[in-house]
C-alpha cells in the first residue's frame, strides 16, 4: 500500500509539472493564418453563445436571487 507521504509527493510533483508547462507555454501569438482564423472563429462563437444563452434571452426576464418557482 502506498504511503500518504509518497502520494502527496506525487501530487506535488504533478502540480509543479503542470505549472511549469503552463508557464513555458505562456501567451504566445499564433504563428500562422490558419491559427488566427481558428481563434477568431472561436471568439465569435463564444460571443454569439453568450448573447444567445443569456438569462434575459432564455427566460425573458432579468436574473434574480430567488427563483420564481420556489416559495
Amino acid at each position: 500500500m502506498i504511503s500518504l507521504g509518497v502520494f502527496v509527493g506525487l501530487l506535488a510533483a504533478l502540480v509543479v509539472f503542470l505549472i511549469v508547462t503552463l508557464v513555458r507555454r505562456g501567451n504566445r501569438a499564433t504563428e500562422n493564418a490558419d491559427g488566427l482564423l481558428i481563434e477568431q472563429a472561436r471568439r465569435t462563437q463564444a460571443h454569439d453563445d453568450r448573447s444567445s444563452y443569456s438569462s434575459m434571452t432564455v427566460h425573458n426576464t432579468f436574473p434574480t436571487t430567488r427563483d420564481a418557482r420556489r416559495p
